[in-house]
């Protein structure tokens, strides 16, 4: 049986971008079904004992940018330091993300977010104004006035108020967050450890039985 991992982010975090691809990697490798919450980490912060960036102390934004500058290099991957629009209106995504996972796309609803964590960390692109948002939508093969319109609609906004509460419940205070069997894993540098977690899932045995590989192509078909 193919595990499942609950995927807690912002489309604003740097750290959520540089885990997106990598961690599309391990769950296809572990057949892993995956359930995306775009949550508002304003309202996570406020309960949890986070600071929004700008509140933060010197020492802590500096440090910050130190450790992006690491991860970039170590990865390999471009990502612009200081774009020139962060932070970003997260809002409008983070609803059209919601509404395709609300009609059960949920491969589509990862995509579209990890389409606006690279526009905004390395395409400097304004992932809040709606034409951008509209021309992601579009770059990802979906109808864009058709997921625009469904993000727009009132009950999406609510059940983003909804994930938002659940991700307090289970004890989420940070993105990316990632959670299996009620283990937490907090960061894109926790990755490794999350992969652990899907392979300990499988026995040794049946890692290379054809029911493993049928799951792993299903996971690679959901996240394509």
């Amino acid at each position: 049986m193919a595990k499942h991992v609950d995927y807690y982010l912002s489309l604003n975090s740097p750290w959520a971008y540089l885990a997106s691809k990598r961690f599309e990697a391990i769950a296809k490798k572990h057949g892993a079904d995956v359930t995306i919450w775009p949550v508002d980490f304003g309202s996570v912060f406020s309960v949890s004992g986070g600071l929004p960036l700008p509140k933060r102390a010197p020492q802590r934004q500096a440090y910050r940018m130190m450790e992006l500058k690491r991860w970039r290099d170590h990865l390999g991957v471009k990502v612009t330091l200081e774009p020139k629009f962060f932070p970003a209106n997260e809002v409008p995504a983070a609803r059209c993300v919601v509404a395709l996972r609300e009609q059960g796309r949920m491969a589509d609803a990862i995509k579209l977010a990890h389409a606006v964590l690279n526009a905004l960390w390395t395409e400097e692109r304004n992932t809040g104004d709606p034409a951008t948002l509209k021309a992601i939508i579009a770059g990802c093969g979906l109808d864009s006035d058709a997921v625009m319109k469904a993000g727009e609609a009132p009950q999406t906004a609510a059940k983003r108020e909804e994930y938002t509460k659940h991700a307090i419940d289970q004890g989420v205070f940070g993105a990316p967050f990632f959670v299996i069997d009620g283990e937490r894993f907090w960061g894109q540098d926790r990755l490794d450890f999350v992969d652990r977690k899907l392979a300990a899932s499988l026995p040794a045995s049946n890692a290379g039985s054809p029911v493993h590989r049928a799951s792993a192509g299903r996971a690679l078909n959901r996240l394509s």
